[in-house]
Order: structure tokens, then C-alpha cells, then sequence
């Protein structure tokens, strides 16, 4: 349970915590974020991990110089792309095993199914999208591996995907992270951040349940 708040806290305050890191550890905050972003995205049972607010964060504080932006930018990129090659490979080794999985505390199965289902209806442009999207990003690379996508295809879309994503917040937060605006209202920003997405989900399986049911009647 404490860990639990702790994780929350730590989610809705990243920027308080990774300012303390930095002022203390200085260039080690690089190794700290490279991990979290590449456990993120690359280990199937780590969704809960802070990705897009983390990223927000650090262009907040390239902006300020407290960090350098190319060196996030670069460093952050090859964690992204390197986690989804590592979850796109657990995939197609562990394969159709994985529908036979239960709900369990590090895997939740309802989740896996929706984006099972996301990709199985839009294909490669899933990886692109479930980028930006928390909980889905971290299924879509191992569900394209369960679904043997091939290695050459993923590899493009996980470039263009990963590129956009943290290139993209980075960039977003080096100018816009540091007005008094946002830094006063930033928890509600990254609540925004977790909760829009998964609303704009629902409300796409949703409008395909019903146009489902429409036919079938």
C-alpha cells in the first residue's frame, strides 16, 4: 500500500522528484530515466511507469538548463525504440501462449485484449499511435510480436512512433514547461495526460460495439 501511494505521488509530482535527483545526482538522472522509459515501454507487466509527464518534466528542465536537450532527446529515444524491440521480441517468443494468461497483480488481461483488438483493426499505425497512449503503448509491441509482425515493418513504425513521442513532449514541455501557468497547475496536466487518452479508447470501443450491434441487427 505504500508503495502504491508512493507511486502515485511520485506520478502527480515527477517534476518535484526529478529536480531533487538532479540537484543530487547530477549526471546520473540521465541512467535513472533512460531505465524508466525503457522499462515502460519494454517490459509488458510495467505499464504503471510514468512515460509521457516524465518526458514533459525533463523538457521542462532543458528549458531551464538544469539538463541538456540533446542528450535527452537522443539518450530517452534509444530507451523508447530499444524497449519496444525488447517487448515486440518477448512477444513472438512467448507467442498464443499469452491468451491463456489470467488476470493476475502484474497482468491485467482486459487491457491486453483492447489492444489486441486496436491492432488487430488498425494494424501497423498502432504502434505510432499507442505511443501516446498510456497502459496501450507498453501491449502494442508485444502484441504486434505475438501477432508475428514482421521485424522490418515494426522496426519502421517503432522509429517514426518513438521519434514523435519523445521528441515531440520533450520538445512541448522545453517551451511550455516553464510557465507559471502550467507549473502551477501541472498535476492537473498530468492527470490530463493519463486519463484523456484512455477516455478517447473507451469512447473508440465504444462507437465499435455499436456499430457492431447496429449491423448485427
Amino acid at each position: 500500500m505504500e508503495f502504491v501511494t508512493f507511486l502515485i505521488d511520485f506520478v502527480l509530482h515527477v517534476d518535484k522528484y526529478l529536480e531533487a535527483f538532479v540537484q543530487t545526482y547530477g549526471l546520473w538522472v540521465y541512467g535513472l530515466l533512460f531505465l524508466v522509459i525503457f522499462v515502460e515501454t519494454g517490459v509488458v507487466v510495467m505499464p504503471f511507469l510514468p512515460g509521457d509527464s516524465l518526458l514533459f518534466v525533463v523538457g521542462a528542465m532543458c528549458g531551464v538548463g538544469l539538463m541538456s536537450y540533446p542528450l535527452s532527446v537522443g539518450l530517452l529515444l534509444a530507451a523508447a525504440i530499444l524497449g519496444n524491440q525488447s517487448n515486440y521480441a518477448i512477444g513472438r517468443r512467448i507467442g498464443p501462449r499469452v491468451f491463456q494468461w489470467d488476470n493476475s497483480r502484474f497482468f491485467n488481461k482486459n487491457a491486453f485484449d483492447q489492444a489486441h483488438a486496436f491492432y488487430e483493426r488498425y494494424g501497423g499505425i498502432t504502434i505510432v499511435a499507442a505511443r501516446f497512449m498510456p497502459f496501450l503503448r507498453t501491449f502494442a509491441p508485444f502484441v504486434a510480436g505475438v501477432a508475428q509482425m514482421t521485424r522490418t515493418r515494426f522496426a519502421l513504425y517503432d522509429l517514426l512512433g518513438g521519434t514523435l513521442w519523445v521528441g515531440g513532449i520533450i520538445t512541448v514541455g522545453y517551451f511550455f514547461g516553464n510557465f507559471p501557468w502550467v507549473k502551477l497547475h501541472l498535476d492537473k496536466i498530468i492527470w490530463a495526460m493519463i486519463l484523456v487518452p484512455g477516455l478517447v479508447i473507451l469512447w473508440g470501443a465504444w462507437r465499435s460495439r455499436s456499430r457492431g450491434a447496429g449491423t448485427n441487427s
